[in-house]
């Protein structure tokens, strides 16, 4: 653990937990994804789930639900919400005909698209203190991390 000086005092203190430091990072991310979406009128929470499924079509809404990190309750009015707008369809599956599968449409995709560009530049940001090499080393860090817990247990 490294310890920082405190302003005042100059005695030592213990520097935020990584979990605190990551938490922050999260908030600060959602906070101006938020923004950035806002003329769009969908947030942070909608965009994700909207990016999963352009990497994954055909989800049930537990399965969105995992893969955006929000409880399944939550992802039930999200998806009402996104549906509602015409970003994404559900369809009964051919296999399982009680199994609602989640896909985007076509308004949904474009959404995406006009939004790619400035998604990246708020990445970039984020990132811009670091040099080339250190930013693909952070992306495998943090991956690498989200695997380590997504094979463990939570407790």
């Amino acid at each position: 653990m490294s310890l920082q000086p405190l302003p005042d005092s100059g005695a030592a203190r213990p520097a935020p937990s990584l979990l605190y430091a990551i938490k922050q990072v999260e908030l600060a991310v959602r906070a101006h994804l938020d923004e950035l979406l806002r003329p769009a009128g969908i947030t942070a929470l909608q965009y994700t789930a909207l990016t999963v499924l352009d990497r994954r079509a055909g989800l049930t809404t537990a399965e969105l639900a995992r893969n955006s990190f929000v409880t399944p309750q939550a992802m039930g009015d999200l998806v009402t919400a996104l549906e509602r707008r015409g970003l994404i369809e559900r369809r009964h599956d051919p296999a399982h005909r009680r199994r609602l599968l989640i896909s985007l449409t076509g308004p949904g995709q474009e959404l995406l698209a006009a939004f790619a560009e400035p998604v990246e530049r708020l990445e970039n940001r984020m990132v811009s203190d670091l040099a080339p090499d250190e930013r693909t080393a952070f992306a495998g860090y943090l991956n690498r991390s989200r695997a380590a817990l997504a094979t463990q247990p939570a407790h």
